[in-house]
């Protein structure tokens, strides 16, 4: 089999999500190829729904249900484990394809013997197959072909989504690339080892991916446990870099995506967006910034890409919790009651 879909599903049912996602699978123009949906313990008719379409095509379509709920990591994992495709892709069960989108990166694979092949994806607020949305670009051109060290680096630093991508099965199986499981943000932590082992990478600059924002998606839900998993995520690329053998040759880049996820990231979700904010949090979570990279505020990658603003806030953090806080909290009502005032 050439195609093995992976889709992870917890409680899509409302607006119709995991129906039109399904149904942008099944018609995909191409032979040879199977979706495995896998239900992560959901508690609406979501497995129904799924089953309802493996009745239908069940040349097509499998319908897994797990009994306990393991987050997408656990979903994606019981799916590589079923899949027979030599290649596999993944899809968020709230998104949808282009009808062409696997034909097109599969073909791209067959002309240049890629281990990995990607395109862009369209932001969208509504059902719809038209590019009316922000399209962003996934990839450069610069990072395909043959995955010299310049080319591994940039792809550590800006390796896009893996939804958009296609891999070799067998990379997958002989690297153990599994996904870590019961948490979020288990895309961050694996990306590197499913982008690093593919041993060429190619790119189709067009979106052929649509990425449903909805109040509901990851993105847009915030809580300390959230913040905690962001945080086991940044611990874990350090562990797989160390585990597949690229941590020596690769050390700054890693140190700054670490720094960028685990502290940067999450601290400037955790101070606006949770409540109550504890200084706690904050300080255990500096304190292990800087035991496990003490100059990492002298990254050449933190300097270039960090804003001068963050970089003053996260030195101040660095010095004193307490400080931060008061001055976090002054700065933000400062600004508030300008933007009430329309000044």
């Amino acid at each position: 089999m050439k195609l093995s879909i992976i889709v992870p599903v917890y409680n899509m049912e409302a607006d119709d999500k995991l129906k039109f996602c399904l149904d942008s699978l099944i018609s995909q123009n191409l032979d040879d190829y199977e979706i495995i949906a896998v239900d992560d313990a959901s508690t609406d008719s979501s497995f129904e729904i799924m089953k309802s379409y493996e009745q239908k095509h069940p040349e097509l379509v499998r319908a897994i249900h797990s009994d306990v709920n393991k987050h997408q990591g656990g979903a994606k994992n019981i799916g590589i484990r079923q899949a027979k495709g030599e290649w596999i892709g993944f899809i968020d069960a709230d998104d949808w394809i282009n009808p062409d989108m696997y034909k097109k990166l599969l073909e791209k694979a067959d002309q240049t013997g890629a281990g990995v092949v990607g395109c862009d994806y369209v932001m969208v607020n509504d059902h719809t197959y038209e590019i009316k949305g922000t399209v962003e670009a996934n990839s450069r051109d610069d990072q395909t072909g043959e995955l010299d060290h310049d080319k591994k680096a940039s792809l550590i630093l800006d390796g896009g989504s893996l939804c958009v991508k296609i891999f070799k099965r067998q990379t997958i199986i002989d690297n153990e690339l599994f996904f870590p499981e019961d948490i979020f943000y288990e895309d961050n932590a694996m990306s590197d080892g499913y982008l690093l082992t593919a041993g060429r990478f190619e790119y189709i600059k067009e979106p052929l991916y649509y990425y449903y924002q909805h109040d509901t998606s990851t993105v847009h839900s915030f809580s300390e446990r959230r913040c905690e998993d962001r945080m086991v995520a940044g611990r874990m690329i350090i562990d797989e870099a160390k585990r597949i053998g690229f941590f020596d040759e690769f050390k700054e880049e890693i140190e700054f995506k670490f720094t960028q996820l685990f502290y940067v990231n999450t601290l400037f979700t955790y101070m606006p967006c949770v409540r109550p904010a504890r200084m706690g949090f904050v300080k255990r979570m500096s304190e292990e910034m800087r035991d496990r990279f003490p100059d990492f505020q002298k990254n050449r990658y933190y300097l270039e890409r960090v804003g001068k603003e963050e970089q003053k806030l996260i030195g101040m953090a660095q010095k004193s919790t307490f400080e931060f806080f008061v001055y976090y909290r002054l700065l933000w009502t400062y600004r508030n009651l300008r933007k009430r005032l329309g000044v």
